[in-house]
């Protein structure tokens, strides 16, 4: 059996988009969900006076959004993933510092680093704990009170075939998310 923090890596590392149900709702003339792409890689190379003790990994999520005739949302994602038990693992989101300008917070630039002493859990984000399945896949469904009446609640399927990924913003029971079914990344090279 495979340990749930290395399949967990396996299956979310890696470069993904909805093409597919993007081209699929273009053709039949009603696209409901951004084109959407994440570039994803293990970044522990990156993270400087990392205690030598750490069971866990970093990774850097580099999400690009893009809805018609809008322009391109680039968010730079800093995790923190840990194997919690036989079973699940768990991930926590890093606010990426301030000093960095957030373009230049991408995989691909050599000369990026974070010191260990600088990375601040997301405390409005919290834990999310994601559940292994038949040694295959992971679900979570995660709830996060962000203030100002604003909640996030995130639910995904993590698969090596696709990730199922909803992200529902709501203000004052009012949903800010303009679709309410899943975005369907699949890998790319």
């Amino acid at each position: 059996m495979r340990q749930p923090l290395e399949l967990f890596m396996e299956i979310l590392c890696g470069d993904l988009d909805n093409r597919e149900q993007v081209e699929a709702e273009q053709k039949a003339a009603k696209q409901v969900h951004p084109y959407a792409k994440h570039i994803t890689r293990l970044c522990d190379h990156k993270v400087l006076n990392r205690p030598v003790d750490m069971d866990g990994h970093y990774i850097l999520e580099e999400s690009y959004y893009s809805y018609p005739d809008k322009e391109m949302q680039v968010k730079p994602l800093l995790f923190y993933i840990r194997q919690k038990d036989e079973q699940s693992v768990s991930l926590q989101s890093i606010v990426v510092p301030e000093r960095l300008d957030k373009a230049e917070v991408i995989n691909a630039n050599d000369e990026l680093s974070f010191d260990y002493h600088e990375l601040v859990v997301n405390q409005k984000f919290g834990i999310a704990e994601y559940t292994m399945h038949d040694n295959a896949y992971f679900t979570t469904d995660h709830l996060c009170d962000f203030g100002n009446d604003v909640s996030f609640r995130l639910i995904e399927t993590l698969s090596a075939e696709h990730l199922l990924v909803l992200e529902l913003y709501t203000k004052a029971g009012q949903s800010l998310t303009p679709y309410n079914t899943p975005i369907i990344y699949k890998k790319f090279s």
